[in-house]
Parts: structure tokens; sequence; C-alpha cells
């Protein structure tokens, strides 16, 4: 939506400092939604209670859908004032403010909990979609694969180290009475790891003059329902943010619910669960580097259909897994699935979005990857709840064979060039 983009060349520390937000804002991920929290929640804020699942699931899913509603408004605003980086800086603040604030969210305090996580995860989520919209202002068609897999990559680091200061906080003391000060290490670590990218990352766009009477908000709508009518001629695009919609919501169910599953079905340890996840991360990386490089030279369908295959073997591998030497084997691959989907995924949208649209295409990727969060991760928890961990994540196996059969027919070469070179 804005008028013209930058011709200047991109400096390998401005592509640094892109990759920083992914190294930053996997804290929250990797501590909040999968290691540590919905541990916490359910045995110290719920006390063990059965419907902890439920609330969980349902607390994600309320969060997904308020950034549903905002993202593609959000993204069309931030094109028309070219001001990415100052809704990226507001969303970061805002989601590391609510996850250092669960440390106030005690026994019985399910309350407050559950309205914090959907803040925090209201604000995380539009923030990954404002970092995204300036990949194609970094990247080419030729190079997104790479530079996406770079920042999911640094990505898992990210997640790694903040994983390993919460040992250390751990062990200063008794696990229950030191997990709380996790939080407010996440949230001050997502706030600190974020600067490079404020800092280092510069804003391309120009804005758009508005037309006299015309407000920003008016100016935003206009944009989503334009790019609405126009979607036809984006056929290829929309098909695939379908595919990505499945395919996510299979991968967010699993990583909400991962640690459930571990305590609930194998009985592991807060601290064999922590190992477990160091294990994924350090997989992560090599599944969002080497598939980077896969899809730059094979082909984003050719990537993207084996993450999916390897995904649908993490599940089935999952329902039956027996012990927990296995479930570590399972966490490798179920790692390089993670890194190579989220990638590539990225990328992919990167390479079909129209010049100077990319706050407006990436609150659509947004949309749908996280109506993926509404769909899967409710499910699972039903399901969870009903029947129990192995049958729910076999079923949940469903998401992703569904995004591989509608990925399967497309043609996924970029539609137009994106002008962008590195000094």
């Amino acid at each position: 939506m804005s008028e013209t983009t930058s011709a200047a060349p991109v400096k390998r520390s401005e592509i640094f400092g892109w990759c920083c937000f992914d190294f930053a804002n996997s804290a929250y991920t990797t501590i909040i939604v999968t290691a540590v929290y919905f541990v916490y929640f359910k045995n110290v804020v719920m006390a063990g209670a059965a419907e902890a699942s439920i609330y969980w699931g349902g607390a994600l899913a309320v969060s997904q859908l308020g950034a549903i509603l905002m993202s593609p408004l959000i993204g069309a605003m931030a094109d028309v004032t070219a001001r990415k980086k100052t809704y990226l800086m507001g969303t970061a603040i805002l989601c590391s403010l609510a996850t250092a604030a669960l440390f106030f969210a005690g026994p019985g305090e399910h309350v407050l909990a559950l309205l914090l996580i959907v803040v925090a995860n209201f604000a995380f989520a539009l923030s990954e979609n404002l970092c995204a919209g300036f990949l194609p202002e970094i990247s080419t068609p030729e190079n997104a694969g790479r530079i996406s897999g770079y920042g999911w990559s640094f990505g898992y680091f990210g997640g790694l180290l903040c994983l390993l200061l919460a040992l250390c906080v751990i062990d200063f003391g008794k696990a229950s009475e030191r997990t709380p000060w996790i939080f407010v290490m996440t949230g001050v670590f997502f706030m600190l790891a974020s600067l490079p990218t404020l800092i280092l990352v510069r804003e391309r766009a120009k804005p758009r003059a508005l037309p006299a009477g015309e407000s920003l908000m008016s100016a935003a709508w206009g944009a989503n329902l334009r790019s609405l009518r126009e979607l036809p001629k984006y056929r290829t695009l929309a098909a695939f943010l379908v595919s990505l919609m499945f395919s996510t919501a299979g991968l967010v169910a699993v990583v909400a619910f991962a640690s459930g599953y571990a305590d609930d079905v194998l009985k592991m340890s807060q601290q064999e669960f922590i190992t477990l996840l160091v294990i994924l991360q350090l997989s992560g990386v090599a599944g969002a580097l080497g598939f980077g490089f896969l899809q730059d030279r094979a082909g984003a369908k050719f990537a993207l259909g084996l993450a999916l295959v390897l995904w649908i073997g993490v599940c089935t591998w999952g329902a039956f897994c027996g012990g927990k030497t296995e479930f570590f084997m399972l966490g490798m691959v179920a790692g390089v699935a993670m890194g190579a989907l989220q990638s590539a995924g990225r990328a992919v949208v990167s390479t079909l979005t129209p010049e100077g649209r990319s706050g407006e295409f990436f609150g659509f990727w947004g949309f749908f990857t996280k109506l993926a969060g509404v769909i899967g991760q409710p499910v699972f928890g039903l399901l969870a709840t009903a029947f129990g961990f192995r049958v729910a994540i076999l079923a949940n196996a469903g998401f992703f064979v569904i995004g591989l059969l509608i990925l399967l027919p497309l043609s996924l070469k970029p539609r137009t060039p994106i002008t962008s070179s590195v000094e």
C-alpha cells in the first residue's frame, strides 16, 4: 500500500537485525507456549483440574481470533503510514509486559492467568506478522528461503538460550517457588533481544498521501477490501494460505500440548522436558537452515511437501510412542519438521507478495496462520480431554494430510520479482 519502496542495497547487518526478532520471540513461544507455562498453569494455577487443557486451548484460540480480526487491518495501516517498525515495537512491548506479569497469576488466579495469556499471545501474533512483512524488502525470490531459514534457525538459538536461563532460575531454589521468575525473565529477554531489529532494520516503504477527508482507518479498510476483490488474481497465494492454515493448525496444536503429553503420558519431569526442548531447538536449526537451502535449490513445493510428510510421520509415531528415550528421538524429527515448515511457508508468502504491499499481505498470512490456532488448539484440547493425548495426536495428523493435498497441485513460482540486493 505504500507508494514506492527504496531500492537501497540491503546490508548484512540489516538481515542480522531482522533475524534477531525471531531470536527474541522464540523465548515467548518456547517458555510460555511450549515448555513451562502450560504445566505450571495446569498443576499450580488450576491445581490439576481436568478442564485445564480446555481452558488453555480456549485462551490460545481467543487470542488467535483477535489476531485474525486485526492482522489484515494492522498490516494495511502499517503500509499506508510506512511505520511497520513502530507497530512492531508496540506489539513487542505489550507481549513482553503481559508475559512478565504472569508472575502475579499464582494458585487459584486462573482468570488473571488466562487474561494475560490472551493479551500476550495476541500481541505476539501481531508482532510476528509485522516482522515477517519486512522479508520481501530484504530478500529476492532466489534467496528468500535461505534468509527466512536464517531467521528461524537463529530463533531456535534464542529459544535454546532462554531454556538454559530457565534452568538457571530453577536451580536457585525449589522449582515450584522459582518458576514464576522464569516468566519475568522471558518478558525481559524478549524486549532486550528485539532491540537490534528496531535499530538495524530500515523502513524502506514510503507513506501514501491520504485523499482529503479520508482517515487512516478508512484507508486501511479500503485496502483490505480491494485486496479481497483482487484475490482471484492471486489464486495460487490464496490456495497456498489455505494449505498453510491446515498445516499450521496441526503444528501449533503439537506445540501447545507437547508439555501436557510429556507430563500426562510419559511422566517426564520439568528438567527432562526442558532437555527435550533443547534437542528440539537444535534439530529445528538444522530443519530451518537445511530446508531453506533445499527450497532455493529444489523448489518450495518439494521442500514443503517433504516437511508435511515428516509431520504426518511424527504424529503417527507420537500416538504409539513407548517411552522417554523414544520420545527424545521423536523430538529430533519433530524439530526438523517444525523448522522446515515454518521457514519455508513464510518464504513462499514473501515471493508471492506484490511489491509495496508486504504489511497488508503478511497480514493475510497472519489471518490464516492464526485461524489455524483457533482450529487446531481447541480441537486437540477437546480430543485430549475426551480420549487422551495419544488419540489426539494421531487425529492431529489429519491437518497435515489436508495441507499436503491442497499443496500438491499448486505452482509456487514467484509472481513478481522483489527488488533487493545485499551489499
